[in-house]
Formats: structure tokens, sequence, C-alpha cells
């Protein structure tokens, strides 16, 4: 990832920005990046790179070992990923009853997922079922989850099988995805330590979900997409952390 600009955390409050080598990260250390829209560029200790909602559109600077892929939009996913990518895991099953069921463990990083419903398009009554996963990823004792396009609030089944959540990626558009309320439910419900932002189109939408959130959390926007976590750099009362990347 030579080039990129890392967001170093000593703590996650008092976020210092400065270079960082990745061959350095220390065994209990992720790194997030955020490319724009849904797709995060995920690199744990051993190098496993992970690119979630994998598309067409935005591709990280190298070859993920791992991509993640929902069905909502083809901003989500590809029908042609790279052949020389080692797992790519769809959100969606074959059929409505075939819901997609991953568990996967490769070196250092575990990859499962908890399936949700979608609409089958904007402005649509019509439901996909399975059409969407969370993707929760185990790395460096952390649990970070990747709520993709999700469109509706989560059953306590779910929460379940979730489980704890140290980091969470949440789509706040507040429209195509799931409405404000129905947003902030499912973040106090996950009660995640950090929350990164995605998945909106513009200053003014994103601006839209601070002001809700900033009644609950503290608020802190980086001024690089990367952010280095580890489980003691969590913060102690949950925080909203905006890294900047395209829309």
């Amino acid at each position: 990832m030579a080039g990129f600009g890392l967001l170093v955390a000593p703590m996650l409050g008092e976020l210092n920005s400065g270079a960082f080598d990745l061959a350095a990260l220390n065994s209990d250390q992720i790194c997030l990046t955020f490319l724009g829209h849904a797709t995060f560029l995920i690199e744990s200790p051993q190098l496993v790179r992970i690119a979630t909602d994998y598309n067409d559109y935005i591709k990280p600077p190298l070859l993920p070992d791992i991509v993640t892929m929902n069905h909502a939009h083809d901003t989500h996913y590809t029908d042609h990923p790279d052949p020389a990518i080692k797992y790519v895991l769809r959100g969606w099953g074959d059929s409505p009853d075939k819901p997609a069921n991953w568990d996967l463990k490769y070196r250092d990083v575990r990859v499962r997922n908890v399936p949700t419903n979608i609409r089958s398009f904007y402005g649509s009554n019509t439901t996909e079922r399975y059409g969407n996963s969370i993707f929760i990823f185990e790395i460096a004792h952390l649990c970070i989850a990747h709520l993709g396009h999700l469109h509706h609030t989560l059953t306590q089944q779910q929460l379940n099988d979730i489980g704890r959540v140290d980091v969470v990626m949440a789509p706040v558009d507040g429209s195509y995805t799931l409405d404000l309320d129905g947003m902030m439910d499912v973040l106090v419900a996950l009660k995640a330590p950090l929350i990164i932002p995605m998945h909106y189109y513009g200053a003014y939408i994103l601006d839209r979900f601070l002001d809700r959130a900033r009644k609950l959390w503290d608020v802190e926007t980086a001024e690089i997409p990367s952010v280095v976590v580890s489980k003691t750099m969590l913060p102690t009362a949950p925080k909203v952390l905006v890294l900047p990347g395209r829309f």
C-alpha cells in the first residue's frame, strides 16, 4: 500500500496522521481504508487484503485476496471479478430459498455472513429475500461488521448471529438503504465502539446523519482515508469516525 497516507491511532480520541508501513502492523492491529461508496480495503497483520462490496467502479489499489459483494445495485457487485482473486464471496444465494452461507478462514482472517432482505429496486415494495449480507470479519481479536446495502432493522436473531461488534461500517444515505430512524436503531442495537459511515451522496446527506449521530455519540472527521485499529485503541464510548472517500 505504498503511497497511501495512513491514519495511525495510538488511541481513538487523539487521532494522529502520518506515514505507516503496513509490514509493521502488530499482531493485534488491522488497517481500514475507505475507498468510496461502500468499498473498504481491510488489511490484516498477515497482509490478507479484503475488499468489501467489490464492483467495477471503485477498485482497491492492489489485488485483494478476498472480496465480498451484495446484490442491490451494480455499485456493490460485479459479474466479472478478477480471476486472480482467491475468494469471491457473494452476499446472495442461488435462489430466495438458498441464502448465502459463508464461514471462510484464511490465514489470520475469518469471514462470515448474516443474510438480510432487500427491496427489489428503489421505491419498490417487492422484496428480494436474502439479497444482502452483513459480512463479519474477525481479525486480530476484532470483530468488524460491514452492513452492506441494509434495507431493514435487525431481528434479535440476526443481532445474535452477528454477535459482539467492535467496528461497524454503516450506510447512512437514509433513502436507498435503511431510513435514518431505522439506521440509528440498528447502530444503537449493535453497540459498536467505532462507527464508520459509508454510502452517502454528498456532504448534505452525510451531515444529515452526523446531526443525528451527535445527539448520541462523539463525531470525529479524519483528513485521510485510513485508520489503524486494535482492541486497545477502541474508544471507551461509541464514536463516529468519518473517513474521506468517493461518494
